[in-house]
């Protein structure tokens, strides 16, 4: 009886403690689950300006009213949109002059260390792309049309991971003969909008979660940003619409509403070109405006992005009147010629 007592007296308190650290673990649990010891940050709501569609129509064409730009600009390729043409590594930015006109007409000419490697032209309605740069087996002339469609042009190795730098360049020669001047027309003087056309303009609202760019920002903040969409689609035909323009607009702009992003799709309703439009500055000397100063162009089908920045907005000529023969590139080096409507022609035929 004596040694049962002394086993009670010993086993009681180990039993208590064990009861007490079992419900200081629970409470503990209880705790973690619904105290507060962890601070999550929600995105703030950044304020919003209000717009109808009149209001977004007018920022588009306010953008379209510049009839020409003439003026210096840096060219950066993206690696990772370039990932299966291997852009080279010392071509990744580059100097550019580019000349823009209504409707549609270009001229660019690329360089490096104050080097020629590509000069491209387009009159509206054909292009012309010479490649320069190179040994004389990758330089090559290519012409086309501007709303005819080409597989991408190829040379021996593209997509290699040599770090040779003969295969680099020949991989960036490849890289440029797949530009197209028109798709830089297109970004740069976008088409404006004209209510008479017959087309149809749909506007709605969206809401993204962004990283703060905003200069009193901390590192990694973020903000939810308010956009307006403004969809041009063609009329109803046989109960079917197509969407050809989406236009995107900051609403968080310190002037109301900015026009931040621009998308093209094609007839089967697939994304073509996406512009984003950052940095808006003062442009041109006598003539001003307000125009982006950053802008990127994507373009998920070929395969390739990349920057455009004007060096100096201040500069660049606004609304001058070029001749015709301002925007036609002739084969002057006696180039290798590349015709992708006579190869176009080719293939069908042997189809």
């Amino acid at each position: 009886m004596h040694k049962f007592s002394t086993v009670a007296r010993i086993a009681l308190p180990r039993l208590l403690l064990t009861a007490f650290i079992g419900f200081l673990l629970i409470f503990n649990s209880a705790c973690s689950l619904f105290g507060t010891h962890k601070k999550v940050q929600v995105p703030q709501l950044l304020p919003l300006s209000n717009a109808n569609r009149s209001r977004l129509i007018e920022e588009v064409n306010r953008l379209t009213a510049v009839h020409s730009m003439h003026g210096k600009i840096d060219i950066e390729f993206e690696d990772t949109s370039f990932a299966s043409v291997g852009i080279a590594e010392k071509y990744r930015q580059v100097d550019g002059t580019v000349t823009l006109q209504r409707p549609g007409k270009i001229y660019l000419i690329i360089q490096f260390t104050f080097v020629d490697i590509a000069q491209m032209a387009s009159d509206g309605e054909h292009f012309a792309v010479a490649v320069l740069k190179g040994d004389d087996k990758y330089k090559r002339f290519v012409k086309g049309t501007n709303s005819a469609v080409y597989p991408k042009l190829a040379t021996d190795g593209i997509g290699a991971t040599s770090k040779d730098d003969k295969q680099k360049e020949k991989q960036t020669v490849s890289a440029l003969s797949n530009l197209r001047p028109q798709h830089l027309t297109d970004a740069l003087l976008p088409k404006p909008i004209d209510l008479s056309d017959g087309l149809i303009y749909a506007q709605s609202e969206f809401f993204q979660e962004e990283a703060d760019t905003r200069s009193t920002s901390k590192k990694g903040t973020r903000v939810l940003r308010g956009y307006y969409l403004l969809e041009e689609m063609t009329t109803a035909k046989d109960n079917e619409s197509r969407l050809l323009r989406r236009f995107w607009f900051d609403r968080t702009s310190s002037n109301g509403v900015r026009l931040a992003r621009l998308q093209t799709y094609d007839d089967r309703g697939l994304l073509v070109t996406d512009v984003s439009y950052f940095d808006d500055k003062p442009f041109g000397t006598n003539t001003t405006a307000s125009l982006p100063a950053r802008i990127e162009i994507t373009r998920p089908q070929d395969q390739y992005k990349l920057k455009i920045t004007y060096q100096d907005p201040t500069s660049v000529e606004l609304n001058k009147e070029y001749r015709p023969e301002a925007f036609v590139l002739e084969n002057k080096w006696q180039l290798p010629e590349v015709d992708l409507d006579a190869q176009n022609k080719k293939t069908t035929a042997n189809r």
